[in-house]
């Protein structure tokens, strides 16, 4: 039997260790040459690069319905705290630098998370997940420059309902030691808007002023294959981007390739069986 790692031992020596990962990330925060984005602007920029909305309440197999509900007002509570923030030249977007823990005191309430195995949980705070998840599929579509970013890319946990973006392009975040990250290296800058309502997590992306090229996110060789009688989701997703004046492709950067452990009934779809 392996050795359990000192955060396996019992509940308390994982605290000690997830204390320990917010301390050292906070170290290494003052450490580095990084300079975050922390000032607000009443009015927003006047180019829109890029906007989204997601579905805050949605089918994720046997989740508990209070779970969504409970999203909901959680990211109510930390939606304002990144809405028109700007991210001027040279400056790290940094998402738990602006959100902070999420903690009962300060009205968050118990939400679906994924634990350390990979399987689907709760905890306060859950659900923030879908927070970064619009912040970089906007990202994506422009200049900006991801320099950290975590995902579950080994499983595919829930089967696709409603889908708007592809799967894979998603994030993870554990306060504060896994964060969602971006740096503006243009000359200009950027503001982020984020806000809810009843249904909706709605997102955009703002400059100063146009951007020379569009941005756009293409999956290729998408397949559900059967290997040693296990179920993956396969993909590759490229960033293509192109000239708005000519219409010309100058360039498409494979992002991430998928190869992902089905986690759901897969009776129902199309399954290529390889050796």
């Amino acid at each position: 039997m392996p050795r359990k790692l000192f955060c396996e031992i019992s509940p308390f020596t994982y605290q000690i260790s997830v204390k320990k990962n917010i301390l050292l990330k906070k170290i290494r925060d003052r450490k580095s040459e990084h300079r975050f984005a922390h000032t607000f602007r009443e009015d927003v920029l006047p180019n829109v690069v890029y906007k989204h909305n997601s579905l805050i309440r949605r089918k994720l197999g046997n989740v508990r319905s209070d779970l969504q509900d409970n999203k909901a007002i959680n990211l109510a509570l930390s939606t304002p705290k990144v809405n028109h923030i700007t991210i001027q030249p040279g400056e790290t977007f940094s998402f738990w630098q602006l959100v902070g823990e999420c903690s009962a005191k300060l009205g968050y309430k118990e939400g679906l998370t994924v634990g350390r195995e990979e399987e689907t949980s709760s905890g306060i705070g859950g659900g923030m997940c879908q927070f970064t998840n619009l912040i970089h599929w906007m990202v994506l579509h422009t200049p900006l420059e991801i320099v950290e970013h975590h995902h579950h890319d080994g499983v595919d946990m829930f089967p696709d309902f409603g889908r708007k973006v592809p799967f894979g392009t998603g994030t993870s975040i554990v306060y504060n030691y896994f964060d969602y990250r971006f740096k503006n290296n243009t000359d200009q800058t950027f503001q982020l808007i984020t806000y809810v309502d009843e249904k909706y997590l709605y997102g955009e992306i703002r400059s100063e002023r146009p951007l020379d090229y569009k941005y756009h996110i293409q999956v290729e060789n998408e397949f559900f294959s059967e290997e040693a009688g296990i179920v993956y989701r396969n993909s590759e997703i490229y960033q293509r981007v192109i000239d708005k004046k000519t219409g010309n492709e100058v360039a498409k950067t494979l992002i991430k390739k998928n190869h992902a452990k089905v986690m759901y009934d897969t009776s129902d779809l199309e399954v290529k069986v390889l050796a």
